[in-house]
C-alpha cells in the first residue's frame, strides 16, 4: 500500500469504529477466498462489515479512539467485525459460520461500548435472542396480562347481562300472575 493508500483506510476504518461502539476480532488462517467471501455475505446481512486490517494500521486506527487497547490481539491476520446493528447477529453469524468451517474465523476478542469481550461472553452474547425476538417476547408478555382483564371484563359483562335478564324475568313473571 502506498501512504496515501495507508491513510486513506486508516481515516475510513477510525470512522467506522467511531460510529459503532461493537467490534469482533478474528484470526481468519485457513479461510479461503470463497469462505470469506461468503462469511462476509452473511455479516453483511446480519448488519456488520468484516475488514481485513494490517495490525500496524490497526493500532494507529484505535489509537486516538475510546476503545480499551487491543494491541496484545493485534498480531497475526486479523479480520475486523464491525457491527452496525447491534452486537448479537454478527456474534451469531461468527459463531454458526465457525461451525461450518471448522472453527473458522477464531474469536480474538471483541469491544463493547468501550469494555473487552473475552471469548467466554462472546459466546454467551451469541445466544441471546435477537432484538427481534426479544420485542416479540415483550410484546406477548403485555399481551398476555390484557388479554386476561378483556376476558375478566367480558365475563363480569356476560354476568351483568344475565342478572339484567333475570331479573327482567322475574318481572315479567311477577306480571303475569
Amino acid at each position: 500500500m502506498k501512504r496515501r493508500d495507508k491513510e486513506a483506510f486508516v481515516a475510513e476504518f477510525r470512522e467506522q469504529v467511531r460510529e459503532t461502539p461493537i467490534l469482533y476480532l478474528t484470526d481468519f488462517t485457513g479461510l479461503d477466498v470463497k469462505s470469506m467471501t461468503e462469511l462476509r455475505r452473511k455479516l453483511r446481512e446480519s448488519g456488520a462489515d468484516y475488514v481485513v486490517v494490517k495490525n500496524r494500521l490497526a493500532k494507529r486506527a484505535l489509537s486516538d479512539l475510546e476503545v480499551p487497547d487491543l494491541s496484545e490481539f493485534l498480531s497475526g491476520p486479523t479480520g475486523v467485525v464491525v457491527a452496525k446493528d447491534g452486537p448479537v447477529p454478527p456474534a451469531k453469524t461468527l459463531v454458526d459460520f465457525a461451525k461450518e468451517h471448522d472453527d473458522r474465523p477464531a474469536f480474538k476478542v471483541g469491544v463493547l461500548r468501550a469494555s473487552i469481550v473475552d471469548e467466554g461472553q462472546f459466546e454467551r452474547i451469541a445466544k441471546l435472542p435477537s432484538r427481534d425476538e426479544l420485542l416479540a417476547e415483550l410484546v406477548g408478555a403485555l399481551q398476555a396480562p390484557m388479554a386476561a382483564l378483556a376476558g375478566v371484563l367480558q365475563g363480569k359483562l356476560q354476568e351483568t347481562v344475565g342478572l339484567f335478564e333475570s331479573l327482567r324475568q322475574q318481572k315479567e313473571a311477577a306480571g303475569e300472575e
